[in-house]
C-alpha cells in the first residue's frame, strides 16, 4: 500500500516527516499514515513537472495515446485491489466499487488515449492572399484537486485529458482518501510514463492545495469540491492569472410528473439519492413530487428506502455503506436538527443505525424529509448525505419555479412519460446536465460540469480537452509579395 508522496517518478516521504492517518469509515480505524505534503513538496512537484513538459508535449500524440491506453488496461488487471482500496479507505461498498468505480476510472484513461491523436485544429477563411490555422496547444503544468467521495475516478477525470493534450500534472488528492490515487501513480510507472510528467501530493487543502492553487509556476488549476473553497480557488490564483476550472457542489432536482412510470421512478430517485451514501455532487437530493402521485410516490419510495442495507462496505452484500469521515457523518445529522427546527417531517431514518456492528462506524440511515417550505435550508443547501428533501408541485410552472430556486446547477431530472414535456423542461431547467427518465448517468464522452454556484468549465469529452489547451493563432502570407496597404520603409 503506497502511503508516500509520489515526485518526478520516485515515492519519497514529505521534507517534513508529517503525515496524517487514513481511517477505515466503517470502524474508524487506522489504514495507513500517509505522507502530507508542505510547500517546499509542491515546489519539488511543479519543478518536476516543469522539466517533463517540453519532452512530453513533443512527444508524438499516439505515443501519449498508447501510454494512456495501456494504463486503462492495468487498472482492469488490478480490478480487485484498486476496488478493495476505494471501499476500505472512502466506504463505498465494494459491489460498487468493482462494477462501477474501476470500469469507470479504465474507460476515462482509455477515452482519451484514444482522443490523443484525433484533437484536430482548425482554418479560418480569411482575405485572398492568406493561411490562417490554429493549434490547440498543451498550457503547461497543470494543478488538479480531486474530492474524497469519488477519488479513483475524479483522477481519471482530471489526468486523462490534462495528459492526452500534452500538460504535465501536479495532482492533490483529498488528504483523507489518497490511497487509490497512490496505486495509479504505481500503475502508471507500469505503463511507461516518463518520470515528472505526473507528480501526486496528497495533502491538506489549506497548505498544499492553497499553494498549488498560487503558485506562480503552475499554469492552470482544476478543482473538484465545495463552493466555498472554489472560491477560495479563484482569489488563490490571481498572482499568476491561472486558468481556472471548477466543479463544485449541487443541489440537484429530481422532478417526478404524475405521467411517470412510478415504478422506474421510485428505484432511479432511490439511486440518485442513495448511491455513495448519497456523497455526490449530483445526487438528486431535491425529491419533487407531482401532489397528484406523492403519497403512492413516497410510500413506494420508504419502504424501498428501509429495505436498503447497511454494512461493512467489504461485504458484497452491502448496498450502502459508512459516509467518508465522522466529521461528515456529524454534519449529515446536524441537518436532521435543522429541518426539525424549521418545521420540516422526518419520514424515514435521520439517525445512525441501531446494528451493534455498526456503531463504531460513520453510518447514516437513509433519510426522508417533507420540507415545511422550498426556501428551507433543507432544500437550499448541499447536504452531501444519504438525505433527501421532499416537496410537492401543482404543474410544470411551479415545477419549473422550485428546480430553478436555487443558487446552484450542475444537474437535474424529470421522471415523464409526455416527450414534449420532456424537452420542454430539459431546455429551460438551469443546470449543466439535465437526465430524463434516469439519473446520474455519466460517461467519458459526455461533457460534465455545472453553471451559477455549481462552477464552470467542463470535464468528459472535447470539451475537457479544449479546458486543457490553448489557442494559437498562426498566419501565413501564401501569395509572399508584400500588399500594397502594407507600410514601406
Amino acid at each position: 500500500m503506497r502511503h508516500q508522496l509520489f515526485i518526478d517518478g520516485r515515492f519519497v516521504d514529505a521534507a517534513s516527516g508529517e503525515t496524517l492517518p487514513t481511517l477505515n469509515p466503517h470502524d474508524n480505524t487506522v489504514i495507513a499514515d500517509v505522507a502530507m505534503a508542505g510547500r517546499e513538496d509542491v515546489d519539488r512537484a511543479v519543478a518536476a513537472a516543469q522539466r517533463a513538459f517540453p519532452a512530453w508535449r513533443r512527444m508524438a500524440a499516439a505515443d501519449r495515446g498508447r501510454i494512456l491506453l495501456k494504463l486503462a488496461d492495468l487498472i482492469e488487471a488490478n480490478t480487485e485491489e484498486l476496488a478493495r482500496l476505494e471501499s476500505l479507505d472512502t466506504g463505498h461498498p465494494l459491489k460498487d466499487s468493482r462494477v462501477l468505480d474501476v470500469p469507470r476510472t479504465a474507460a476515462c484513461f482509455r477515452y482519451f488515449g484514444g482522443m490523443a491523436d484525433k484533437f484536430q485544429g482548425e482554418v479560418v477563411p480569411v482575405e485572398a492572399g492568406f493561411l490562417n490555422y490554429l493549434l490547440r496547444e498543451p498550457v503547461g503544468v497543470v494543478g488538479q484537486v480531486v474530492p474524497w467521495n469519488f477519488p479513483l475516478m475524479f483522477t481519471s477525470w482530471k489526468m486523462a485529458p490534462a495528459l492526452a493534450a500534452g500538460n504535465c500534472v501536479v495532482l492533490k488528492p483529498a488528504e483523507i482518501t489518497p490511497l487509490s490515487t497512490l496505486k495509479i501513480a504505481e500503475l502508471m510507472q507500469q505503463a511507461g510514463l516518463p518520470d515528472g510528467v505526473v507528480n501526486i501530493v496528497p495533502g491538506l487543502g489549506s497548505v498544499a492545495g492553497q499553494y498549488l492553487a498560487e503558485h506562480p509556476g503552475v499554469a492552470k488549476i482544476a478543482f473538484t469540491g465545495s463552493t466555498a473553497t472554489g472560491r477560495r480557488i479563484v482569489q488563490a490564483s490571481a498572482g499568476n492569472l491561472k486558468k481556472v476550472q471548477l466543479e463544485l457542489g449541487g443541489k440537484g432536482a429530481n422532478i417526478v410528473f404524475d405521467d411517470a412510470n412510478l415504478t422506474a421512478a421510485v428505484n432511479g430517485s432511490a439511486w440518485a439519492i442513495f448511491h455513495n451514501q448519497g456523497q455526490a455532487c449530483i445526487a438528486g437530493s431535491r425529491l419533487m413530487l407531482h401532489e397528484r402521485i406523492a403519497d403512492e410516490f413516497l410510500e413506494r419510495f420508504l419502504a424501498l428506502a428501509r429495505s436498503i442495507r447497511l454494512g461493512n462496505p467489504l461485504d458484497p452484500q452491502t448496498e450502502m455503506g459508512p459516509l467518508t469521515s465522522a466529521q461528515h457523518r456529524d454534519r449529515v445529522l446536524a441537518y436532521v436538527d435543522v429541518a426539525r427546527e424549521q418545521g420540516g417531517e422526518v419520514l424515514g431514518g435521520g439517525k445512525p443505525p441501531a446494528n451493534p456492528d455498526l456503531v463504531r462506524g460513520c453510518y447514516v440511515e437513509p433519510t426522508v424529509v417533507r420540507a415545511r417550505s422550498e426556501r428551507d435550508r433543507i432544500a437550499q443547501e448541499e447536504v452531501f448525505g444519504p438525505f433527501v428533501t421532499v416537496l410537492t408541485f401543482k404543474d410544470e410552472a411551479e415545477a419549473l419555479r422550485i428546480a430553478n430556486g436555487t443558487d446552484y446547477g450542475l444537474g437535474s431530472g424529470l421522471w415523464t412519460g409526455n416527450l414534449q414535456r420532456a424537452h420542454r423542461l430539459a431546455q429551460e431547467l438551469q443546470a449543466g446536465m439535465v437526465w430524463i427518465n434516469s439519473y446520474k448517468r455519466v460517461n467519458p464522452g459526455s461533457p460534465f460540469g455545472g453553471v451559477g454556484q455549481s462552477g464552470y468549465g467542463r470535464e468528459m469529452g472535447f470539451d475537457a480537452m479544449r479546458e486543457y489547451t490553448q489557442v494559437k493563432s498562426v498566419w501565413v502570407n501564401v501569395d509572399a509579395q508584400i500588399p500594397p496597404w502594407y507600410p514601406r520603409g
